[in-house]
């Protein structure tokens, strides 16, 4: 190196710059590899401080900055040939304010060997560089590998040496720009890669989602040429840029930019509401739901209850972990289970086989077929079909995960189910006084106004007046555009008023239907003929009789049970006739000794006790046989 290639280097050496991660291009790496050891070097355009091994001062431990900078920061020797010697110069410059010295420690290497100054002087004034002559004989076509150890009054560093064998160059390009993707799809682009070094390339190729390259590694002799074809399968809309790593055996790294851009088509759904026709339970509706694809390429598509990524990942974790706590052994995945991605990179399908995709269910409401494609500039159509199981509102939300677009297209499907229409000719029954005791029937009409048979079952209250309510027949089924009888009957031993529910519970039908009754349960209703006897002037000792008429005007039997208020409760009173007739009968009791013994009965009614049928009467007789 002569004197002003050193004066170039050492203005060079004033601007040192800190280390940071070095990102190698293809371009950059070939260019590299391709030089001699002295084209190499004079492209040298940074260095680096070197690597102190020990401090000598405590200024120099408080104030690490070296007292030397040298160029280069590593001294490389490279494209040699075995036998040859190679030098290279080492410079070292002292960038303190007094002169400095600095020695080289023995090298032990018998390829590389280092001749100091010229001058010989150990010494480097301020602001000045020695030079240090380092070359190199290789006995091999291979790597080599050493250290410098330098010393000076404050530190000891250290400076490598090596030297770079045969090394494989792929000729890759520094950027991979990708053609415009459509979000879910997927673009390539194929590459045919040279090795242009003179070894034999190993390598591994390795980036991130949403690129990927195929062959992730391979082997490729000196000339020789193989296909590299980089994907692009992004999942969301925006530019995209990851870096393709070309990692070679020897350990370089190479990085290759990989960039793409993903847009969204404008899909949607003739109407993102679906309203079913309502459809009694046990039958089925069907409907058909479509879906245009205006593009010249294939969409691919799967419906699903998610709607994002991140939410099915979640369910199928959590169903995943259900699994395994019962059953260990299950069928394997399909491919889009565990890659989200996969279902829009499948091959074509055959429409034949489109027949035969599942079917996506959700209890009463199934659509189909659950996953597919959809060809250029066609219709897919999706048949929703709806069978309920109860008599109420259904509604359910599916997302079509498709293609070309970056959300899931909501769905929203709703439909009713009916059960069976049964009526009462009357939900209300006044059935007003009613006696105690008396059995009381009253029909019942049942009528099916739906088109399926109604099954159903009636049923009273458990209260007190709900026990005296019987019901004939409690269960059956009334066909189509049928009625049934149903005969109710009440017959009450509790008096009182009551309001009681009957309820018709229809097999389908989420309420059941009320009958009320309601009324008062009284007793029965009786009279007399006269409202009093009139037994005018009666005789000391001469009886006396009445008749009256007791009528029951009520439709149950009365029991009935006579007396005269105010009557004596002793001995029944004897006739005068009887007294004489009678020897047994010494005195006349009763007549005399009042206050002493109890007074007679005078009044006897016959019968005194008795029953009379509903709606009928019974003739009364009273006697009276007066005692003063």
């Amino acid at each position: 190196m002569n004197t002003f290639q050193v004066q170039r280097q050492t203005s060079l050496l004033c601007t040192d710059k800190k280390d940071k991660p070095q990102r190698m291009t293809p371009s950059v790496f070939t260019q590299e590899m391709l030089q001699s050891s002295e084209e190499r070097l004079e492209n040298i355009r940074e260095v680096h401080p070197p690597h102190i091994l020990e401090h000598f001062s405590a200024s120099s431990k408080t104030h690490p900055k070296m007292s030397f900078q040298v160029f280069p920061s590593e001294l490389v020797f490279q494209n040699f040939t075995p036998f040859q010697t190679y030098t290279l110069p080492l410079i070292l410059l002292n960038k303190g304010t007094v002169p400095q010295s600095v020695m080289l420690e023995k090298l032990n290497s018998k390829v590389f060997h280092v001749v100091g100054p010229e001058n010989g002087s150990g010494k480097v004034a301020s602001g000045l560089a020695a030079t240090f002559t380092v070359s190199f004989t290789p006995q091999e076509n291979k790597d080599y590998i050493s250290n410098l150890h330098f010393e000076t009054q404050r530190e000891r560093f250290v400076v490598p040496v090596r030297a770079i064998g045969p090394r494989a160059i792929l000729d890759f390009r520094d950027e991979v720009l990708l053609p415009v993707c459509h979000v879910k799809a997927s673009t390539e682009k194929t590459h045919n890669v040279y090795n242009i070094g003179n070894s034999r390339a190993m390598f591994e190729l390795r980036t991130q989602s949403p690129f990927s390259v195929t062959p992730s590694c391979g082997t490729l002799d000196v000339g020789e040429s193989m296909q590299v074809t980089v994907f692009f399968q992004p999942m969301t809309v925006g530019s995209h840029q990851e870096d393709l790593v070309l990692h070679y055996h020897t350990g370089e790294d190479v990085y290759i930019s990989l960039s793409g851009t993903c847009v969204e088509l404008d899909l949607r759904f003739e109407s993102d509401i679906v309203e079913l026709k309502k459809t009694y339970i046990g039958l089925a509706n069907t409907h058909t739901a479509c879906l245009v694809n205006k593009n010249h390429f294939p969409l691919r598509f799967r419906w699903t209850v998610w709607p994002s990524q991140q939410d099915e990942d979640l369910g199928s974790f959590r169903e995943s972990s259900i699994l395994q706590r019962g059953d260990k052994e299950e069928e394997a995945p399909l491919p889009y289970e565990s890659n989200p991605t996969a279902i829009h990179h499948l091959p074509l399908l055959s429409r034949s086989l489109q027949d035969h995709f599942p079917i996506l269910s959700l209890g009463c409401m199934s659509l189909e077929p659950m996953e597919g494609e959809i060809y250029p500039k066609t219709t897919a159509q999706f048949h929703i079909v709806f069978k309920p199981k109860e008599a109420r509102l259904y509604q359910h939300t599916i997302y079509c995960d498709i293609t070309g677009h970056e959300s899931r297209l909501p769905l929203i499907i709703s439909g009713e189910g009916l059960g069976p229409k049964l009526q009462l000719n009357y939900n209300l029954m006044d059935i007003k006084n009613v006696f105690i005791g008396d059995k009381n029937r009253y029909e019942v009409q049942i009528s099916n106004k739906g088109l399926i048979d109604a099954p159903f079952r009636f049923s009273s209250s458990d209260t007190t007046f709900g026990h005296y309510f019987s019901i004939r027949p409690t269960e059956g089924v009334v066909p189509p555009e049928a009625h049934q009888i149903v005969e109710v009957t009440f017959k009450s031993h509790t008096l009182g008023p009551f309001s009681e529910d009957l309820l018709l519970t229809v097999t389908g039908q989420p309420q059941p239907l009320t009958l009320t009754f309601r009324g008062c349960v009284i007793c029965p209703t009786f009279n007399f003929d006269v409202w009093d006897l009139e037994f005018g002037d009666v005789a000391f000792g001469f009886p006396s009789t009445l008749t009256c008429t007791l009528f029951n005007t009520s439709f149950v039997p009365i029991n009935f049970v006579l007396r005269v208020l105010g009557d004596g409760l002793g001995s029944p009173s004897v006739s005068g006739f009887r007294q004489v007739s009678d020897l047994s009968l010494k005195s006349w009791q009763g007549h005399t000794a009042q206050g002493v013994h109890e007074r007679p009965v005078e009044f006897t009614v016959s019968p005194a006790a008795g029953s009379v049928s509903a709606m009928s009467d019974i003739t009364i007789k009273r006697l009276v046989v007066k005692k003063k």
